[in-house]
């Protein structure tokens, strides 16, 4: 099949978005399908047009990260779009914000359009009187409508009841992520936590940082913050204020490449989202065999439960460090990794993820070719 995907992101921007949308390509290829991205020149310097595992690019202008950019991306891309859509066989577009070309493409040649949302920014603007319908209208342009949580589906579904909408968990390469040997120096007898999280208020690192003072009193702790964003000076700046800063250390941003070791050398991976979809980085932990301690919002609760790991309340520093203290000492902790990693293999393999989208995919071209034949009979 001839697939042209389009997402505002793609690597080597880095994202749970991002990765989502790369793996899906690249397992698409291993497949066997032809497959194009449409996305933004985000970052100063990227090519306009590259083959990346087998993955055709193609960049196209961006004013900035921030919603008229995207709009404004959105309108840009779109006479490229339409020169290869016209010899794609489905079009595909990952987030709402990418949707507009492959709806006008759709229009014009006729093929199927699949559109997945992902994220909080839809969560968020699904409340906003000013964007519902918009979004609405969006949702009704699918031929088939994913989402990467059953809340992100229930929503649109709010919007508007689509009849093929299908919560569809975003997958993992669990041959990259696996347990494999520490990156990191591993202390005996000090409890090892990582925060794979970008250093956004929506992810909330600030009240893991806030659990902090209580986690301490009777544990020896060290906390890794793995990501970057415009909360960093603030947050290293409160850990000094609540004197944990001897505890915490903010790595930056790491390629996905670094990754496995570094998760491969937690005993826990904490997950302070304030919103959330299904976390590809809470995934990506779990194939590492690492157990997980994620606030009970979004898609988290559908993948993480007593068996693999905790749940704690959103932005309660005093409940997140309960939890994680119960989590810590529990005997089977180990185990719970173990039963992470075979959930993920068993539940969210990429192979799985991209097998899905080909049934999909090729349901909706069957579809097409026999509408086209009973109008030409």
């Amino acid at each position: 099949m001839r697939v042209l995907q389009q997402c505002i992101y793609f690597p080597p921007e880095v994202g749970g978005l991002e990765s989502h949308a790369y793996y899906l390509c690249r397992e698409l290829v291993r497949l066997g399908d032809d497959v194009t991205m449409v996305t933004s020149r985000s970052i100063p310097g990227a090519p306009a047009r590259e083959e990346m595992d087998g993955i055709h690019v193609v960049r196209t202008w961006f004013p900035g990260k921030h919603p008229p950019g995207w709009v404004f991306h959105t309108l840009a891309s779109t006479p490229a779009y339409m020169r290869l859509a016209r010899g794609a066989d489905i079009l595909h577009a990952q987030t709402f914000a990418s949707a507009p070309p492959a709806m006008a493409a759709r229009r014009r040649f006729g093929q199927p359009l699949v559109i997945t949302l992902h994220t909080s920014h839809f969560l968020r603007l699904a409340r906003n009187p000013l964007w519902r319908p918009v979004l609405r209208r969006i949702i009704r342009a699918a031929d088939w409508l994913l989402a990467a949580s059953e809340e992100i589906r229930d929503v649109a579904l709010g919007l508007y009841a689509h009849p093929r909408a299908e919560a569809l968990t975003n997958g993992v390469d669990t041959d990259m992520f696996r347990p494999v040997a520490p990156s990191l120096e591993v202390v005996p007898g000090r409890r090892r936590l990582i925060v794979p999280r970008r250093l956004f208020q929506k992810n909330g690192v600030e009240y893991l940082i806030r659990a902090l003072p209580y986690l301490v009193r009777g544990l020896d702790v060290d906390v890794v913050i793995v990501g970057d964003g415009p909360e960093r000076t603030r947050l290293e700046s409160l850990a000094r204020e609540l004197g944990v800063d001897g505890v915490v250390r903010f790595l930056g941003a790491r390629p996905n490449t670094d990754m496995p070791g570094l998760l491969s050398w937690a005993e826990v991976a904490v997950f302070p989202s304030l919103m959330e979809a299904t976390s590809v980085a809470a995934l990506e932990a779990m194939s590492c065999g690492v157990p997980v301690a994620a606030s009970r919002v979004g898609g988290l609760p559908e993948i993480v439960d007593e068996d693999v790991g905790t749940l704690f309340r959103p932005a309660d520093p005093a409940d997140i460090a309960a939890r994680i203290a119960a989590l810590l000492a529990r005997p089977d902790l180990a185990a719970a990794g173990e039963r992470a990693r075979r959930r993920v293999v068993e539940k969210w393999s990429l192979t799985r993820l991209a097998r899905r989208h080909q049934e999909i995919y090729a349901t909706l071209i069957e579809e097409r070719r026999a509408v086209r034949a009973v109008k030409e009979a």
